[in-house]
C-alpha cells in the first residue's frame, strides 16, 4: 500500500516561481520576481567568493556572526535573532511550532502564497479574510478569530499587492487579538517603503511576547541565490523554534556574504535610490497608456489590464515574453487580469514600456 500524507498536505498548490525566461529569442528582461537590479553587494560576492576556500568545514550551526551583523546593524540583542534558509523556511518553522491540527491561521486574500502552504502542511486550516483596496483590514481580520486562532501572517508591506499597513494600524491589531495568538509581521520589503506612518515591527516585537517579525536578504540586499531570512522575536519563541530548525540550515557562504551585505550601507541606499527614481516613473508612464497600477511601497507594482476595452493579462504576458519582457502571472492570488512587474534597470523598464504601448496599441485602442 501506498504510504498516504496527512489530508491537508494534499490540499497545498505547490509554489510555482516567478519564471527566469520567457523562451523566446533575443535577451530577456526578468522582473517576475521582485529581485535587486543592482545585483548583489560587491563586498558580499567578495566574501561568497572567499567561502571557497573552506567548503569542507560545517558552518557553524548558529549562524553567529550573521546574527550578530544584523544585531549590530539594527541595535538588537542578537540572543532574539534567528536565521533560516530564506524566510520562507522561518515560516514554516513559525506554522509548524505554533499550529496543530485543529488550529487556525488567518492572513488575507491576497496574501504570500506561502503562509496557506505552511498552514496546511502543518495539519492546520488557512482562514482567509478579505482585503480593502487590496489592502489588509484590520476589522476583517479581528472580525474573523475565534477560539481555533493561534497564528495571524501580516504581510507588510504585502506582496504582490505593493499596499501597506501603518503602525498604527498594526498596534491596533496586535491589542485586538486574543492573548496567546502570534501575530506574525512578514516584512521582506520593508526597506524599500518610504512612508512616515510605517514601521517593520522591530518596536513591537522589543516589547512583547506575541509578535514576530520577518525579514529577507533576498530583496535589497540582492542574495536571493543564497537564500537568507531572518526573524527577531520574543526568547520563548525563539527558544522553540531553534528546537525545530535543522542543525545547520544557514551555509556557510550565505553567512559569509549576509555579514558583508550587512555591513555594506552604501549598496543598500544606491537600491533604495533606485527604486524611488524609477517607482513613481513606471507607475505613471504605464497608467498614462490605461492601465491601472494601484499605489505600491516596494520595489514592484500590479498592472491591471482591465481598465482597458479588450485587454486580458494572461495574452498580454504572451505578448511581452515575446518581446523578451518577462513579468508574473498572479492569477493564484486572485488577481486574474494583473500582472506583477519588478522594479528593474533603466533598460528592462523601458523594453517594458515600449512592449505595453505595442500590446495596448495593437488592441486598437492606442
Amino acid at each position: 500500500m501506498t504510504p498516504e500524507p496527512r489530508p491537508s498536505v494534499l490540499e497545498i498548490a505547490a509554489y510555482v516561481p516567478g519564471r527566469a525566461s520567457s523562451g523566446s529569442a533575443g535577451k530577456q528582461h526578468k522582473l517576475s520576481s521582485n529581485e535587486n537590479p543592482l545585483g548583489a553587494s560587491p563586498k558580499a560576492r567578495e566574501a561568497f567568493i572567499a567561502a571557497a576556500s573552506s567548503l569542507e568545514r560545517y558552518p557553524d550551526g548558529g549562524a553567529t556572526a550573521l546574527r550578530e551583523a544584523i544585531a549590530s546593524r539594527y541595535g538588537l540583542n542578537a540572543s532574539r535573532i534567528i536565521c533560516g534558509n530564506g524566510s520562507d523556511e522561518l515560516l514554516s518553522i513559525l506554522a509548524t511550532t505554533f499550529l496543530s491540527p485543529g488550529d487556525e491561521a488567518i492572513f488575507t486574500e491576497h496574501g504570500f502564497l506561502v503562509y496557506r502552504i505552511v498552514t496546511l502542511a502543518a495539519g492546520a486550516t488557512p482562514v482567509v479574510v478579505p482585503e480593502t483596496g487590496l489592502a489588509a483590514d484590520v476589522d476583517a481580520i479581528l472580525a474573523a478569530v475565534t477560539p481555533r486562532t493561534k497564528v495571524v501572517f501580516l504581510a507588510n508591506p504585502n506582496n504582490p499587492t505593493g499596499s501597506y499597513t501603518s503602525a498604527d494600524q498594526v498596534r491596533r491589531l496586535r491589542e485586538g487579538l486574543p492573548d496567546g495568538v502570534l501575530l506574525v509581521i512578514d516584512a521582506a520589503y520593508a526597506e524599500y517603503v518610504r512612508r512616515n506612518d510605517y514601521d517593520a515591527g522591530i518596536e513591537m516585537v522589543a516589547t512583547r511576547d506575541d509578535t514576530v517579525m520577518t525579514r529577507t536578504f533576498s530583496k535589497i540586499h540582492g542574495l536571493a541565490a543564497l537564500r537568507i531570512g531572518w526573524a527577531f522575536a520574543p526568547a520563548a519563541v525563539i527558544d522553540a523554534m531553534h528546537r525545530v530548525r535543522g542543525p545547520f540550515n544557514v551555509n556557510a557562504a550565505a553567512i559569509a556574504a549576509g555579514v558583508a551585505a550587512m555591513g555594506d550601507n552604501a549598496h543598500v541606499d544606491r537600491s533604495i535610490a533606485h527604486n524611488e527614481r524609477w517607482l513613481p516613473e513606471v507607475s505613471e508612464r504605464i497608467r498614462a497608456l490605461g492601465f491601472g497600477v494601484p499605489p505600491s511601497v516596494g520595489n514592484f507594482i500590479l498592472i491591471d489590464f482591465a481598465p482597458v476595452a479588450g485587454a486580458d493579462a494572461k495574452a498580454a504576458d504572451a505578448f511581452l515574453g515575446a518581446r523578451g519582457v518577462v513579468l508574473r502571472q498572479v492569477a493564484a492570488y486572485g488577481l486574474p487580469q494583473m500582472l506583477r512587474m519588478t522594479i528593474g534597470d533603466e533598460e528592462a523598464n523601458e523594453a517594458t514600456f515600449a512592449a505595453l504601448k505595442a500590446y495596448h496599441e495593437g488592441l486598437g485602442v492606442g
